[in-house]
């Protein structure tokens, strides 16, 4: 059997913002989706600027910090998008669920398919909800919203526990209709434990300029983070 690899963008050791407690956040390399407001662009092209690792080799690595994480902390599998490097990710997920480490999965929910195995090692989902109507999913991320919904099908089955996300962006979704359209759409939805809109911010338009990527967006500004926090109060 030849061994995994994964193809990794970048790690963070003690990260605060991506999951509870302190957190291990692994960035793997690739992504199908082309958001406009992505900060993130290098991460794009599954070969980019990346490295190799095995699942041993990196569980290794995670496991250095777990005097850290305390009770709340773990690992957090981020992008990109973990969920296109399946079997890697899988392995991953398995050795820390064997280690004794909190798990969790920072995904737009677009991957290949068949999440189900990847579902039952995994603590928590945090999803990033681009747009909850077709036309405007597509807008957004270039492709039909149909393998997002397959993804959160599959945590509703396995009555995952959830984060909900969505970058609120100027002139784009920062409304009071946008927001009713993500309450409606959160309702139904089991386990979900803590919503937060995320305000749009320019950091990293340096990224396209040196990628030779247009700028989508144009000259749209941040998001007024006061603006943001009222219209989170809504939901």
């Amino acid at each position: 059997m030849s061994e995994i690899f994964g193809r990794i963008s970048s790690e963070e050791s003690m990260g605060l913002l991506d999951g509870p407690g302190i957190r291990y956040v692994v960035f793997l390399q690739g992504c199908q989706l082309r958001c406009l407001y992505c900060h993130n662009p290098e991460t794009w092209a599954m070969q980019g600027e990346s490295y190799l690792i095995t699942p041993q080799q990196l569980v290794e690595k995670i496991c250095r910090y777990k005097p850290y994480f305390g009770k709340d902390g773990g690992v957090t599998f981020s992008g990109g998008e973990p969920l296109l490097q399946p079997k890697f990710l899988l392995e991953c997920l398995k050795l820390c669920k064997s280690k004794g480490v909190h798990t969790a999965l920072d995904t737009a929910g677009v991957g290949f398919g068949d999440y189900g195995e990847i579902l039952k090692y995994t603590d928590l989902v945090i999803l990033d909800v681009k747009a909850v109507e077709e036309d405007e999913y597509k807008k957004i991320t270039g492709k039909p919203i149909a393998e997002f919904k397959r993804f959160l099908s599959a945590c509703q089955l396995q009555e995952k526990p959830m984060w909900i996300r969505q970058v609120i962006v100027p002139n784009l979704n920062d409304d009071t209709r946008h927001i009713q359209l993500l309450k409606d759409f959160i309702a139904p939805l089991k386990n979900v434990q803590k919503v937060e809109l995320l305000p749009y911010k320019t950091i990293g338009l340096h990224k396209y300029q040196s990628l030779n990527l247009p700028n989508r967006l144009g000259d749209i500004p941040d998001m007024d983070e006061e603006k943001c926090k009222k219209l989170e109060e809504l939901l």
